[in-house]
């Protein structure tokens, strides 16, 4: 019998695929900024101050019959 020597090659493929996760996590980030942006107003981060005018008096008139 004669010996053989067999050469096994093993290919292991490591690009592609596997990038929507992180392109899911990406839009998410951005679509939390912007809606923060849009509604900083509302939510009281920053932007301009809003002045609150209080009457000293107020004049209630009430009916008794």
């Amino acid at each position: 019998m004669a010996d053989h020597d067999v050469e096994k090659t093993t290919i292991i493929e490591t690009g592609g695929g596997g990038g929507g996760g992180v392109l899911a996590v990406v839009v998410l980030i951005i679509a939390v900024l912007l809606l923060l942006y849009l509604f900083r107003g509302q939510l009281g981060l920053g932007g301009d101050e809003t002045t609150v005018e209080v009457p000293d008096q107020i004049d209630v008139t009430v009916n008794q019959n």
